[in-house]
């Protein structure tokens, strides 16, 4: 029978101690191959604490590797204990802020335009005197 983890399994084996991995839906413990993994060990313990299954599909890991990882399988992950993903959602904003933007936006054309109008002015007042 095939055990049944808690998500706060994967949260306490985030370490060289002990490296446990959730892809999908599957947990492994990979500790044994940290140091034999071709990317470092860090790229595993960047991957520990939450749902790995994009950052090790992304890699685009050779049919070895996914033979491999079955020796590595200790159990699945009980789905009911894995927190939702929260979205970012920036913050609303506020009549000062947007001023403030907009005073940014203005300051980046004034940088723009006022070199360029120098420029004008000074080709200008050149020609106005060579025809002098």
């Amino acid at each position: 029978m095939t055990k049944l983890h808690v998500f706060n399994d994967l949260l306490e084996h985030n370490n060289k101690d002990g490296c446990w991995l959730l892809i999908s839906g599957k947990v492994y413990d990979v500790t044994s191959f940290l140091d034999d993994h071709p990317g470092g060990d860090e790229v595993l313990l960047t991957a520990t604490g939450k749902d790995a299954t994009d950052d090790f599909e992304d890699v685009g890991h050779s049919d070895d590797a996914r033979e491999m990882l079955k020796k590595y399988f200790i159990g699945e992950i009980d789905s009911s204990t894995i927190p939702a993903e929260r979205k970012h959602t920036p913050p609303p904003s506020t009549t000062q802020s947007a001023g403030v933007q907009g005073s940014g936006n203005s300051w980046k054309i004034l940088q723009f335009l006022l070199p360029l109008l120098i420029l004008v002015a000074a080709l200008a007042f050149r020609s106005f005197y060579q025809k002098e």
